[in-house]
Parts: C-alpha cells; structure tokens; sequence
C-alpha cells in the first residue's frame, strides 16, 4: 500500500511538472535595512551575476563561523565572480539594535537586512540558521545548504564560479 501510494505521488509530481525542474524566484516580503529603511525583497538584485543570501542571528555561533570564513575571502570572490552577499539577520526586535554594533565589530562588508518578524524566514522556507541560499543572474535560486562546517564556503565558492560562468551546477 505504502509503495502504491508513493508512486501515485510520484507520478502527480511529474505530470505537473512536465519533466521539469521548477524555478524558484525570491518571494516578495517587505523586511528592513540597518537605518531603518523598508525594502522589498523582491528588489534584491545584482544586475545578472550570483546573489548569496545568508539568514543568520547574532546568537549563532555556526551562522558567525560561517560568515566570518565568507569574510576573508569575500574581496576575491567579488573580483572573480561579482557576487553580492545579503546577510539577513532573523534577530527578533528586541534583538535587533545590537546587529549593526555587531556587524561593525566584525567588519563585514555585506549588505545586510533585518527580518524581525520572520517573514522572509517564513516565505523562503528556513527553519534554522545558518539556512544559505545561491541565486543566478536571473534571481533563481539554483542552491541551498542549511547548517555550517568547516570548508562549506569552499564548496560554495566552486558553485559561485561555475554560475559566474553561466553553467549548470547540477
């Protein structure tokens, strides 16, 4: 019964995707820069080169080894590959006036957004952080890795290379 049902599933699956893979575009939230100012998340663009977005939280230490490693070689990977990195913070409101000392403390230079209410969280389906996404020049989410360990960000870097290139990652 259980291998009827799955097939059945299956097979609704491939008859609404027609053999194809769906594309995922970033939904569209309404969340909050550092000064204050409502942005929509729609708008996150890097005029057709790679977009990584991290979510993260001042109180997470993987997220912190995560995008402190990203850091070091962040300048490289801009020249190579044009990437632009949106940290966003799911810090709650109380929890938010500290992401800007933070941020300064630690000398990132990524754009970085506030989801206080968990939104974007919510609408891109991140249940916990550090949750990373890798979007095309066309704003298609192309990868995701939850969770950190040493050397993801190389892993991460070779995938930013092949999409600068225009080639499939798969």
């Amino acid at each position: 019964m259980k291998n009827t049902i799955l097939l059945f599933a299956l097979a609704i699956f491939c008859l609404n995707t027609n053999g194809q893979s769906s594309v995922r575009k970033i939904p569209s939230v309404s969340i909050k820069t550092l000064e204050g100012k409502t942005v929509n998340t729609s708008a996150i663009n890097n005029n057709g080169k790679p977009v990584v977005i991290s979510f993260w939280a001042t109180w997470c230490k993987p997220c912190i080894k995560e995008l402190d490693a990203i850091a070091d070689v962040y300048e490289d990977w801009q020249d190579e590959t044009g990437v632009q990195l949106v940290a966003v913070s799911i810090d709650d409101s109380r929890n938010t006036a500290r992401v800007a000392p933070f941020i300064n403390g630690k000398g990132w230079e990524y754009t970085v957004l506030l989801d206080p209410n968990s939104d974007f969280r919510r609408a891109m389906g991140v249940v916990n952080v550090p949750h990373t996404f890798l979007l095309n020049g066309q704003n298609e989410i192309i990868w995701q890795h939850t969770s950190y360990a040493e050397g993801d960000e190389d892993e991460l870097y070779e995938l930013l290379v092949k999409t600068a290139e225009g080639k499939s990652i798969e």
